[in-house]
C-alpha cells in the first residue's frame, strides 16, 4: 500500500473542533483506496480540550505520531498573556521544533510517498513546507478555511508570515484542497499565476457509519405538550458567529408574546464562550428559552440531532467563502434548518441546492424577526421541508477519500493533478455501497 504522512493538528483525543472529523475521516478511509495514512500530531497536552471517545475510529493499521508541542498562551503566559512574537505564527509554533525531525525520520522509515498538511493551524503547514523542501516529497495542502484575508488575521506579523506561508504553499505544493468553491476562486484571483488544475474542491461531508445506529426522529411531528426544540452543535464564537442579532429577535417576539418556553426551546450544546453568552441571556430575558449545555460525545451530539425537531446554523459574513462542517452532518439528519447566514455565501448556496432551509442573514436582527415566527409555524404544523436525501449523498466522506486517492495516485504516477469530480465516480460508489 502507498503511504502518506498526514500532518494534522486536528486529531482525535483534541476536542471542540469539527475540523478533526476531515483528518480522523481521511485516516479512516484512505486505506480502503490504497493510501495508508501515517499520522504526525501534537501531544495532547497541546489540547484545551480532550476527549478520548474518538481514538478508538483511529484504524489499527494507521501509525500515529504525537510529538512535543506547547500553547504559548497556556504554557508560556502568565494569567493569558504572552509576548506576541511567541505565537508567529500561532499558538503552538513551537510543535514545528519536533515535528520536523519526527517527520523527516517517518518519511524514511514508512518509505512515504506524499505528504499531505492541513490548515487552519498555520504551524502545521509550515511543517508541511520544511518537509517538502527537504525530501523533495510531493505535497498538498488542505485549506479547510482560507490562511488569510485582507485583514485576517488580525494582528499584523502574524498576518504577514501567514501570507508568507500561504505564498510558499501555493508555488510548491502539488495540489491545493479547498472545501468551498468561492475559496478557490479567491485563491486564483490573489496567485494569478496559479494553474487551476492543481486546485480541487473537495468539501466536508458525514460519515455515513457514524448514522448506522442513529434512529431517526420524525421531523414531522405531533407536538403535544411538548416545545419545539433547536439544536446547535459546536463553538459559537461572538466574531465570526455573533448570535446577539438573532437573541435580540428572539427577545422581541417573547416581550410580544409569540415565543415562550412553552412553545420553544432552543440548545446550545458546547457554543464555548459561555459566562459571556449567560449574561446576555439574561439581560435579554430569554435564559429560559436559550440554554448552555457541556460539552458531549461526537455519537451523542449526533443522536440529540436527530432527537431534536430542527438545526441551528450561524455563520457571518466575514466567512462568506467557508462552509461549517458541521452543515453536512446537520443535512445528513434530515431535519429542517434555521440558518442564520449570508445569502451571498457559500453556505446559502449548499442550503438553496439541497433545500430544507429556512435563511436570514447573521447581521441582520429584522429580518431574524421576521423570518422565525414563519419558520417556528412550519415546524409545529409539521409541513418545513428537509434537505434532499439524494443531493445530500454527495457528501460521503468516503467518497470524497476516494476523489483525494485518485489525486494521489495521479501524483505517484507523475501525471498532472486533475479536478475531475463528474457523477460518473458517485454513481459507481453508490452502487457498491449498497452491495
Amino acid at each position: 500500500m502507498n503511504k502518506i504522512l498526514l500532518v494534522a493538528y486536528h486529531f482525535p483525543p483534541q476536542s471542540g473542533s469539527s475540523g478533526l472529523l476531515r483528518a480522523l475521516k481521511f485516516a479512516r478511509h484512505l486505506p480502503e483506496n490504497g493510501w495508508l495514512p501515517v499520522v504526525l500530531s501534537p501531544n495532547a497536552r497541546a489540547y484545551e480540550r480532550t476527549n478520548s471517545d474518538q481514538l478508538n475510529e483511529i484504524p489499527h493499521a494507521v501509525r500515529v505520531l504525537r510529538t512535543f508541542a506547547l500553547d504559548t498562551r497556556r504554557h508560556l503566559g502568565f494569567r493569558g498573556r504572552y509576548i506576541s512574537w511567541m505565537a508567529v505564527p500561532d499558538r503552538w509554533v513551537s510543535w514545528c521544533l519536533t515535528a520536523v525531525p519526527v517527520g523527516l525520520w517517518a518519511l524514511r522509515r514508512f518509505q512515504i510517498s506524499i505528504i499531505l498538511t492541513t490548515f487552519p493551524i498555520a504551524s502545521a503547514v509550515l511543517i508541511g513546507l520544511v518537509l517538502h523542501r527537504i525530501s523533495k516529497k510531493p505535497w498538498i495542502v488542505d485549506f479547510r478555511d482560507s490562511m488569510t484575508e485582507e485583514d485576517y488575521p488580525r494582528h499584523e506579523l502574524t498576518r504577514k508570515a501567514c501570507r508568507w506561508i500561504e505564498r510558499h504553499a501555493v508555488r510548491r505544493a502539488s495540489l491545493l484542497l479547498f472545501t468551498a468553491q468561492s475559496a478557490r476562486q479567491m485563491y486564483l484571483k490573489r496567485y494569478p499565476f496559479l494553474d487551476p488544475h492543481r486546485c480541487l474542491v473537495l468539501p466536508n461531508g458525514f460519515d455515513e457509519e457514524d448514522f448506522r445506529t442513529i434512529e431517526m426522529a420524525n421531523s414531522l411531528r405531533l407536538r403535544g405538550a411538548n416545545p419545539v426544540r433547536l439544536l446547535h452543535s459546536g463553538l459559537i464564537y461572538p466574531d465570526d458567529r455573533n448570535p446577539l442579532p438573532f437573541f435580540q429577535a428572539l427577545a422581541r417576539l417573547k416581550r410580544e408574546g409569540r415565543v415562550d418556553a412553552r412553545r420553544l426551546s432552543i440548545d446550545l450544546r458546547a457554543p464555548g464562550f459561555e459566562s459571556h453568552y449567560s449574561t446576555v441571556l439574561k439581560e435579554l430575558g430569554i435564559d429560559d428559552i436559550t440554554h448552555l449545555l457541556p460539552a458531549v460525545p461526537y455519537s451523542q451530539v449526533l443522536r440529540e440531532g436527530a432527537e431534536a425537531d430542527a438545526l441551528l446554523l450561524f455563520q457571518a459574513a466575514t466567512c462568506n467563502h467557508q462552509i461549517p462542517a458541521k452543515i453536512y452532518e446537520y443535512m445528513r439528519l434530515g431535519k429542517p434548518i434555521l440558518a442564520i447566514t449570508a445569502e451571498a455565501g457559500d453556505t446559502a448556496a449548499l442550503l438553496r441546492d439541497v433545500g430544507g432551509s429556512t435563511r436570514a442573514d447573521l447581521e441582520d436582527e429584522e429580518a431574524i424577526y421576521a423570518a422565525f415566527p414563519g419558520f417556528l409555524d412550519a415546524l409545529e404544523r409539521g409541513i418545513h421541508p428537509v434537505p434532499d436525501a439524494a443531493k445530500v449523498s454527495h457528501y460521503d466522506r468516503r467518497y470524497q477519500a476516494r476523489l483525494l486517492a485518485r489525486q494521489l495516485d495521479s501524483l505517484v504516477r507523475g501525471e498532472d493533478p486533475g479536478t475531475s469530480t463528474d457523477e460518473e465516480p458517485l454513481v459507481e460508489f453508490l452502487s457498491a455501497s449498497r452491495k
